[in-house]
């Protein structure tokens, strides 16, 4: 689908001309007055306009002022001629893209116009990105619109509310302890603590003091009494990640607490009640260690009561434009760098990785992209070498059987809409205007 240009220019020769060598890479329209471009603008507003800065009696600043004044206004680009240039730098001051002077250097103009619809089309895609964002986040961050992670949402929802144990299980990096997050934000316990333990890092004894605190004296070192995360996260909510890794001594008192919902400070004597919501993660197989006899049966079905599973990423790939949006905006600002986009062979590169590393292998690859790259895009060249080299070693075999199960998706979502294309995109998760440059790019023409 051609993009469109509405040329605006009391000379007829102008306006000829510049048609006849702007039609074949775009659908353009002609005007030869305020009346008739602003009468254009409303039966089919263009893309871009490109008007003179004197239109006959008109004034090309105020029809570019009333069109900006639109909800979607289009680029406006100004043609003037050499003696009014101070006019048309003002014109951009008031929001022209640019100018070009009379008469008119055809290949500038359409170097001009190629940059400004390209620009155009990233910021519609990315707007497009952020409000799939906003739609698909729940309180604590946690994005997706897949079928797999909707599962994760629902699940999140019908549990934050009870007191009922979690075990979140899956991969390293899949999002357990953000998961906790969101039960946690989602529960009437949001206003009091997350505390959050990393068991793997503790001895057993370090472990154990952290969780519950110890007394003065209670061993080498404990010069003062310190308050265990029990007790912080009182009212609130206790998460225990890695909670496979912890002793067997560790795991018989975890299992008192949860049982009694008391427990003693090590080193001392008095017996201190427990109300916390226990949530536990894990990217181990509790119920192979319970066979094995290296995990309690009965703790683990303490812990098990509700089970969570986080997928993979490579699971749900459908969701890494998504995550790739959200981490775009979150490095730029927290790198203080502009907010960019990646071109397309990056995030071709993007979508077919395995992500072994999951979704924490994916934000750390676009933080280093946002950090090493220098452009106003976000190139190939600028993702760990990983990617770029894979890329590069994919062939374009691989890239036409990806945009071959692209047309077969859009095809299948078509017939089972019976051709109607508002559904077909809403089915996809998609905007019609993206459905339809897609259907333009695979030559799909069912309606």
């Amino acid at each position: 689908m051609k993009q469109t240009i509405l040329i605006v220019d009391d000379e007829k020769n102008t306006r000829d001309g510049l048609r006849a060598v702007l039609e074949e890479r775009f659908d353009v329209s002609l005007a030869a007055d305020e009346a008739g471009a602003l009468a254009l603008m409303e039966a089919d507003p263009p893309d871009l306009v490109l008007t003179d800065l004197k239109i006959g009696a008109d004034n090309g600043m105020d029809l570019m002022k009333k069109i900006l004044k639109r909800s979607d206004p289009p680029i406006c680009i100004m043609m003037t001629a050499y003696g009014s240039v101070d006019t048309a730098v003002e014109a951009m001051k008031q929001g022209a893209y640019d100018f070009v002077t009379k008469p008119v250097n055809i290949d500038r103009l359409e170097m001009l116009i190629r940059r400004a619809l390209r620009e155009r089309t990233m910021q519609a895609e990315n707007l497009e990105l952020r409000q799939e964002v906003r739609k698909t986040r729940t309180p604590d961050r946690m994005i997706g619109r897949s079928p797999v992670m909707e599962r994760v949402f629902e699940t999140i929802r019908q549990v934050a509310p009870s007191k009922a144990t979690v075990l979140i299980q899956g991969e390293s990096g899949t999002g357990k302890e953000v998961a906790a997050q969101a039960i946690h934000a989602l529960s009437n316990r949001a206003e009091k603590p997350f505390v959050a333990v990393h068991c793997a890092s503790l001895s057993p004894q370090l472990l154990e003091s952290e969780l519950f605190g110890h007394e003065k004296g209670a061993f080498t070192g404990a010069g003062e009494r310190r308050i265990g995360r029990f007790e912080q996260a009182a009212g609130g909510t206790l998460f225990l990640d890695e909670i496979g890794e912890i002793d067997p001594t560790v795991q018989v008192k975890i299992l008192r607490v949860l049982g009694e919902k008391s427990f003693e400070r090590v080193g001392g004597n008095q017996t201190l009640n427990s109300e916390v919501r226990l949530i536990a993660a894990t990217n181990k197989d509790l119920a192979a260690m319970v066979s094995d006899g290296t995990f309690r049966e009965d703790l683990f079905f303490r812990l098990n009561v509700v089970p969570l599973m986080m997928p993979p990423l490579r699971s749900h790939p459908e969701d890494i434009p998504l995550l790739t949006s959200a981490f775009l905006k979150e490095m730029a600002k927290e790198h203080d760098k502009p907010e960019r986009l990646f071109t397309r062979d990056a995030i071709a590169a993007l979508e077919t990785h395995a992500w072994p590393g999951n979704i924490r292998e994916l934000r750390a690859a676009v933080e280093h992209a946002v950090v090493l790259g220098n452009g106003s895009e976000l190139k190939l060249g600028d993702l760990p070498s990983s990617l770029h080299v894979l890329a590069g070693s994919a062939s374009g075999e691989n890239e036409m059987n990806l945009a071959r199960i692209e047309a077969a998706t859009i095809h299948k979502a078509l017939e089972e809409c019976a051709g109607n294309r508002t559904m077909a995109a809403k089915k996809l998760g998609i905007s019609r205007r993206t459905l339809h440059r897609h259907l333009s790019q695979f030559g799909i023409t069912k309606s």
